[in-house]
């Protein structure tokens, strides 16, 4: 399923929500079971270095080895495949989080096994994965509640602030409709996720509290 899923994620089209669920259900699986495998071999691996068992030992860390390898490649794979093929297709803010929590979770998985140096640089970039999420998410939710809660008041408006509002309104949805659109191709963009995702949110409430203002005037 996930080799099936790959191809289709490789044609640049938008993903369904179904597919999407499709390739990371498929690639949980296949990387939870190497996982699992990696925590097993690892405890026996100390139980049998506390007994000295040093032949088993070596034959435990060449098997875990194959292990580390295989995730290495799944991991590698799915998140080329995110960078080149998800993000840049991805037509709305939801598919967008969602590839980029599918990238922060691949690297937390690599971060698990990898050497120090390794492993720093794949919590690392987890966590801008899981930072780009955060904030885009953030955006979008602001974005949507003050569009949603404006809108539902427009009727108790006067017609001159009607026009007023509904102009504010629209700007609010084509910077929603840009921010969702406009995420950087590795989804983990420094100066996005600082200074661009705050000045987003700054903008959002300020539009946002523009409308309120003019429904109660």
């Amino acid at each position: 399923m996930v080799d099936c899923m790959k191809k289709v994620a490789k044609l640049d089209v938008e993903l369904t929500v179904e597919e999407r669920n499709l390739l990371s259900v498929g690639d949980k699986n296949v990387i939870g079971a190497r996982r699992a495998s990696w925590r097993i071999m690892s405890s026996i691996m100390q139980k049998e270095e506390s007994k000295g068992n040093e032949q088993n030992v070596k034959l435990i860390k060449g098997y875990r080895q194959k292990v580390e390898e295989e995730l290495s490649k799944i991991c590698s794979d799915i998140l080329a495949i995110i960078d080149k093929h998800l993000i840049p297709s991805s037509g709305s803010g939801e598919a967008t989080v969602f590839y980029c929590k599918m990238k922060g979770d691949s690297y937390r998985y690599l971060a698990e096994f990898k050497t120090v140096q390794e492993r720093k640089e794949s919590s690392e970039q987890s966590l801008k994965g899981y930072e780009a999420c955060l904030l885009l998410e953030m955006a979008c939710h602001l974005a949507k509640q003050a569009f949603d809660e404006a809108i539902a008041e427009l009727d108790t408006l006067s017609e001159e602030s009607y026009k007023d509002s509904t102009l504010i309104m629209q700007l609010l949805r084509d910077n929603l409709t840009l921010w969702t659109s406009d995420l950087p191709e590795d989804g983990g963009d420094d100066n996005f996720k600082g200074e661009e995702a705050k000045a987003a949110e700054a903008e959002v409430s300020a539009i946002f509290y523009a409308v309120v203002n003019s429904i109660l005037q």
